[in-house]
């Protein structure tokens, strides 16, 4: 196993289906469409072709239908789990990487026109909104759930982080970034602001 190199890819699949039991492809993409595909992006389509090859490396049992549409099941073997759990316990040396074309086009702003920040930062603002009302709603429906403890930590992280995102986007919007690094240094002087 030591030879063999695992993607990120690879531990979302083998992850995915140790959480909800044998699964096929498509019941991975949505499974990964309503969880961790909101904080790790990557195509689709390899999870349809990732499974396969984790199969033939012994870290997923494969079952297809006799007759019909001939699905393909994939379920997590022990050497799949084992694999998944030393990845779990292994330290993570990366800093989150952000893919973020908003902040990419805000380093450019001085190419282009005047107003474009104002239009960025407005349609910024409405985006992260957005995604804290999707985030507060998953919070209402599954918060009281003791399974979905677990997973509601990653859920609280995704707040804080669109949270800070639309701290940043107001502050740039009212023009004024200075009051965002006032509330930023109160912060770490232990000085919290009043609410």
């Amino acid at each position: 196993m030591s030879e063999v190199r695992l993607s990120t890819t690879s531990y979302v699949v083998l992850g995915m289906i140790a959480l909800r039991g044998p699964s096929t492809p498509y019941d991975l993409k949505r499974a990964v469409g309503h969880s961790v595909g909101y904080f790790w992006h990557f195509p689709h389509a390899q999870l349809y072709s990732e499974p396969d090859r984790l199969a033939e490396l012994g870290l997923l049992a494969l079952s297809v239908e006799d007759s019909g549409r001939r699905r393909k099941t994939y379920s997590l073997t022990g050497p799949g789990h084992d694999a998944l759990r030393d990845w779990l316990a292994a330290p993570t040396h990366e800093h989150f990487q952000m893919r973020d074309v908003a902040e990419l086009k805000l380093f450019f702003n001085e190419v282009g026109e005047p107003g474009n920040v104002t239009a960025l930062a407005a349609e910024q603002c409405a985006q992260h909104e957005k995604r804290i009302a999707v985030y507060e709603d998953m919070v209402a429906r599954f918060g009281a759930d003791p399974a979905a403890a677990p997973r509601m930590i990653t859920l609280e992280l995704g707040l804080e982080m669109e949270h800070a995102a639309l701290r940043f986007w107001r502050a740039l919007t009212a023009g004024d970034l200075d009051a965002l690094r006032r509330e930023r240094q109160d912060r770490a002087d232990g000085h919290p602001r009043p609410e």
